[in-house]
């Protein structure tokens, strides 16, 4: 039988934490510790998150931004409905006319030249746009032709419609006494064109009276280029009569030499052409 050896199970040999030597020869090799602990650098803190950014502002809540309130000095020729187009003013002249009735009276139709209107406030929107435009002097010149046209034709539309005066507007006419001069026709004048809104001042109208007759309702030019072609200048305003026609006023007498009539009728003239007869200092 062959000899029974030793069997020996083969053991693992765990290696410690350090070298183990091991001799081959005389030689030292050095080995590495397989069970060493390995070293890892200890990770980088993560970067703070950025605070979310707050939120956007609505454009429906930017857009119901307004200005603060400003003021507008009254020029001569000015009418609220106008004054309300150029600025932009909600609610038009009628709430123009609510936050000013103290200074401009019960007539909304007569305001005088040189006083403070206060706006109101003027929506944000409407200023950006203003302030958006390329050129802001060739953009008002068109905005002010477009605002005195429409001024124009409002004013046009008021007297073709204006309506016959009610009972009460009647009373108030005949408790008013004009005196039969020169002072009490400007001044009937000046009542019959603020129902009309026609713009004009006393001052206005009696300067250019001065210098078109001399306060003389039957002054008549036959000598100037208007005689010539059969058409003379007539009245405390010398007017020609197609002018006349053309602008006179309805419930004014149809006479070109009535005095109030041709003040009123001269007056409503000056208004389409020049913005009014305050603005008028020559032959017109």
């Amino acid at each position: 039988m062959p000899a029974q050896g030793k069997h020996r199970r083969t053991r693992t040999i765990s290696l410690r934490r350090g070298l183990a030597a091991v001799t081959t020869g005389g030689a030292v090799l050095a080995l590495p510790v397989i069970g060493a602990t390995s070293a890892f650098a200890a990770p980088a803190p993560a970067a703070p998150q950025a605070a979310p950014a707050p939120a956007a502002v609505s454009a429906q809540a930017n857009s119901a931004v307004q200005a603060a309130p400003a003021q507008h000095s009254v020029k001569a020729g000015e009418t609220l409905s106008k004054i309300a187009r150029e600025h932009s003013v909600s609610g038009g002249w009628e709430k123009l006319y609510e936050g000013n009735r103290k200074i401009v009276g019960e007539n909304p139709d007569l305001i005088h030249p040189g006083i403070k209107l206060t706006l109101g406030a003027v929506s944000a929107k409407a200023s950006d746009g203003k302030a958006a435009k390329a050129s802001p002097s060739a953009a008002r010149g068109a905005a002010a032709d477009r605002a005195d046209r429409a001024d124009r034709a409002d004013r046009s539309e008021r007297i073709a419609a204006a309506p016959v005066a009610n009972a009460a507007t009647a009373a108030e006419k005949q408790a008013v006494a004009y005196t039969n001069d020169l002072d009490g026709w400007i001044k009937e004048s000046l009542a019959i064109m603020a129902e009309q809104g026609i713009p004009g001042t006393y001052e206005g109208i009696h300067r250019n009276i001065m210098r078109e007759s001399s306060g003389n309702p039957a002054a008549i030019n036959n000598w100037d280029s208007n005689a010539v072609k059969g058409t003379p200048s007539k009245g405390l305003l010398q007017v020609i009569d197609p002018t006349f026609q053309a602008y006179h006023v309805p419930g004014t007498s149809t006479d070109s030499y009535d005095p109030v009539a041709n003040i009123t009728a001269a007056c409503n003239y000056a208004a389409d052409r020049y913005g009014s007869i305050d603005n008028v200092f020559g032959a017109y």
